[in-house]
């Protein structure tokens, strides 16, 4: 007997659903009933080497940077990595993405987002809480004896490159290069990495995986944590450039499209509507101020941290009421005055941040911006992005297509 296509599609999303649902049920019995428990497995070793919930009573800030692809939170990410005091990933949920969502399917359907936006919020919440190991539940293959060289981005999170987690060869205080990282410090002890997230004050985690600031609903109303979100957005203009750029493939009908002046017939317009819709819905909700979000939430707009760095982040820790570190300041005036051709990885962050923020004007051509703003139009005003209405404007660096806007945090 032939099966169609779209049987098979319902056989491997009920057979996520299956496999999340137990995953949430190991991990419930883990945190409600371990103390009388008797079942074994998943759930029993959860319970006898992962830590429990409680409430947040030391006040740890749990900081999550909600972005999208390419808007910069790989650099706004390192103000945080690069904190003493802060225990910092990069995003750990492309784990639950990858292991929970098919490839052929992958982010395209609601049924999809249910799920991954269950399990991401429940990963996050143990993670918040330096329990580790329920990270484990999504690595492939699984970790032995809590060992794994398959963390994401591993290189990205100074602690996880450094002692007591990693000990390379040389001297203490030496600071190892993402690429470093993972060849000179070998396998990740995820206990010793739970370890050196308990010894820090705080959290910070850095997602492009989360749509919208509703989605952290649960998250931020859970007494358990005390979670503070940071909104970055972008100019949608600035993001499609830059994906058309860095994502050569997925995004080659747009770069055919600059190439050769006319728009293809089968140009997947979600790419650019789907960044502006979740924008929209998302600082919507933020600026009407909720009162679930009272003294949670920041928006911070990419341009204008690349204009000041140093005085937008003096902002970003004022809200979090974390001191800044000197740490900090220092990457800042080393890294955003640089040549940004010494930082050529796609996820570098080397940069002269001021041009980066306007290099997409010089990489789209007028018939796809003046596209992009009427797809966008409603997004580009909320957040304060002037429409280019001639070739001369889009191309005159003069003229400034960002409007000075004061986005203050609701407090």
């Amino acid at each position: 007997m032939q099966c169609s296509w779209k049987a098979v599609l319902l056989l491997a999303l009920a057979s996520i659903a299956i496999q999340y649902t137990a995953i949430r049920t190991f991990t419930a019995k883990s945190f409600h009933t371990c103390p009388g428990m008797t079942e074994t497995g998943l759930a029993e070793r959860l319970c006898e080497e992962g830590p429990t919930f409680s409430y947040n009573l030391s006040r740890k800030i749990h900081v999550l940077i909600l972005a999208t692809t390419r808007s910069g939170s790989s650099f706004v990410g390192q103000l945080f990595n690069q904190h003493m005091d802060v225990f910092y990933l990069f995003e750990p949920l492309y784990h639950v993405q990858n292991t929970l969502i098919p490839r052929f399917t992958q982010g395209k359907s609601s049924a999809d987002r249910r799920v991954m936006l269950g399990a991401s919020r429940d990963l996050l919440r143990s993670l918040y809480d330096c329990d580790l190991y329920f990270l484990e539940n999504y690595i492939k293959p699984p970790p032995i004896n809590h060992t794994t060289d398959r963390v994401f981005r591993r290189g990205a999170s100074r602690v996880l490159c450094s002692r007591p987690v990693c000990d390379p060869p040389g001297s203490p205080d030496l600071v190892l290069e993402e690429g470093d990282c993972v060849r000179k410090c070998g396998l990740l002890n995820l206990t010793l990495a739970a370890e050196a997230c308990r010894e820090r004050s705080h959290v910070a985690i850095k997602t492009v995986r989360v749509p919208e600031v509703n989605d952290l609903r649960a998250l931020v109303e859970d007494p358990r944590l005390n979670l503070k979100v940071i909104q970055l957005v972008r100019d949608p203009r600035g993001i499609l450039a830059s994906r058309s750029e860095t994502f050569r493939d997925t995004y080659r009908l747009w770069r055919l499209w600059y190439g050769t002046g006319r728009k293809p017939y089968n140009l997947d317009v979600t790419q650019l509507t789907t960044v502006c819709e979740d924008f929209s819905s998302s600082v919507s909700t933020g600026l009407m101020r909720p009162s679930w979000l009272k003294g949670k939430y920041m928006l911070v707009r990419y341009e204008d941290l690349a204009r000041n760095p140093m005085k937008k982040t003096e902002e970003i820790y004022e809200f979090l009421g974390i001191p800044l570190d000197g740490h900090v300041a220092r990457w800042i005036q080393n890294n955003t005055r640089g040549d940004p051709t010494l930082g050529k990885h796609k996820y570098g962050t080397v940069r002269n941040s001021a041009a980066t923020a306007e290099k997409w004007r010089f990489r789209l051509s007028y018939d796809i911006v003046a596209f992009a703003q009427n797809a966008c139009q409603q997004v580009l005003a909320q957040l304060g992005y002037k429409m280019a209405n001639s070739e001369e404007e889009l191309k005159n660096p003069a003229i400034s297509l960002v409007e000075e806007r004061d986005f203050r945090p609701f407090l």
